[in-house]
């Protein structure tokens, strides 16, 4: 049997790339977290005015919830696949600049939209646009940072979903009330197209493994098949990205028909909704998802376990507050109960793209966090408004304007199996982290 030879890793960066690279390291991960937060906010505008979108198209509860959901997945978790293949190959930061581009463009575009197909074309446009920001994004962070503190670091650009979520509410909400909802659009998408012009110029990519001692001179890279069957071969791994989907399905139905759940059930203004899930979203939920990564990290160093476990707990810890949240008709107990659900709706982000980044070889990392958002984000985004709003239908006619609030309810429980699988992944985790470190 011919041994095969060894290939001699890439020499470490010398001292002063070494520091030019850690010195700009915040800066880069800063950038990358203002897009993010474009991001969510030109997704969340359409679900903040879906009263008011929903009566002038005259669209039902379950053409929305497409609109919302599975118009913008199917395009976003598909083509993210190739495009972080490619990120794995060439530029991430030109991929980013011209994603973000395209993205905003088409956020302008759906406020031209007079129909229901042409805004359903655009918000498929928008989707694929955004189909190119979070993978490239994983990848250059994952270089930027290393494995101790990769969580947190991603746990602060995971706080571009509260944030953006809340920007979107506050702009559709106050600027939709004001102008119109076809105004408030042009405010989210306008800006980006700026944003990406900055990127291009301000942004220095690091090197390809950075942290992690350099990539192997003239290593052939992975192809996706190749990846996809790493990653299917990591136990631990698979029921990270099991959980996540399930958790991403509520988390998504709950963010595309809050607004219309206590506008319908609690009788509560656009303004008023709008400035109270933001303030929710843009604090509370942000405090949340940095909490997630920051105490995986923390907790991983007492038991390995904890990467995981930290999820498990932030749903099991939800699960008496969402009975009060969908069960009770006390607007003023709602409000202040939801809290508690809103803080630990994010928790998993963060632990979850550390994980995946950490259970995969240096360049399988774009793929890898590519393979993830297209699963959690097909299914998860693509089927848990659709869900919701299509059980709202069915339920309809018996709870009229309660029919939001029993599908959020009825659907929120898929929490707890998602959990279950977060719970149980750590059994092979460290074996799973020395295979990816090999690998």
């Amino acid at each position: 049997m011919t041994a095969t030879p060894e290939v001699a890793p890439t020499p470490a960066p010398q001292p002063a790339a070494d520091a030019a690279v850690n010195s700009t390291r915040y800066f880069a991960l800063g950038l990358l977290l203002v897009v993010y937060i474009s991001n969510y906010a030109d997704r969340q505008i359409l679900n903040v005015l879906a009263v008011q979108i929903m009566g002038d198209l005259h669209i039902n509860k379950t053409e929305f919830g497409f609109l919302s959901g599975l118009a913008f997945a199917l395009f976003y978790a598909t083509l993210g696949i190739p495009i972080a293949v490619l990120a794995d190959r060439v530029s991430r930061k030109w991929i980013l600049v011209v994603s973000l581009s395209v993205w905003s463009v088409m956020t302008t575009a759906c406020g031209l939209a007079a129909n229901f197909w042409q805004l359903a074309i655009s918000r498929v446009l928008v989707g694929v646009g955004e189909a190119g920001g979070s993978p490239p994004s994983h990848s250059m962070i994952s270089d930027l940072f290393p494995a101790s503190n990769r969580g947190t670091a991603l746990a602060v650009y995971s706080l571009g979903v509260p944030v953006g979520i809340a920007l979107g509410n506050i702009v559709g909400g106050l600027v939709g009330a004001g102008l119109g909802w076809r105004a408030a659009f042009f405010f989210l998408g306008i800006p980006g197209a700026a944003l990406a012009g900055y990127i291009a110029y301000a942004l220095r990519e690091p090197p390809r493994g950075h942290t992690d001692g350099g990539i192997k001179e003239g290593e052939k890279v992975p192809s996706l098949n190749e990846v996809a069957r790493f990653m299917w071969s990591q136990l631990s791994l698979r029921h990270t990205v099991i959980g996540a989907t399930l958790i991403t399905a509520v988390g998504y139905g709950s963010v595309t028909w809050t607004a219309a759940f206590l506008q319908y059930s609690h009788g509560m203004s656009l303004p008023a909704v709008a400035t109270y899930l933001a303030w929710q979203t843009g604090v509370t939920a942000a405090i949340g998802t940095f909490l997630g990564g920051f105490l995986a990290d923390r907790l991983a160093k007492r038991h390995i376990g904890w990467s995981a476990w930290v999820v498990t707990g932030g749903v099991v810890f939800s699960i008496p507050f969402s009975f009060i949240v969908y069960l009770s008709n006390d607007t003023s107990l709602v409000l202040w109960t939801m809290t508690a659900t809103i803080l630990v709706g994010g928790t998993y982000l963060a632990p979850t793209f550390a994980l995946v980044q950490n259970l995969v070889g240096v360049r399988m990392r774009a793929t890898a966090a590519a393979i993830l958002l297209f699963v959690i984000n097909l299914i998860g985004l693509g089927a848990g408004p659709l869900i919701v709003g299509a059980m709202a239908d069915l339920l309809d006619s018996v709870f009229a304007k309660d029919a939001v609030r029993y599908s959020l309810f009825i659907f929120s429980a898929l929490g707890l199996w998602g959990a279950w699988h977060y719970y149980i992944a750590p059994r092979t985790l460290k074996q799973d982290l020395e295979r990816a470190a090999a690998a």
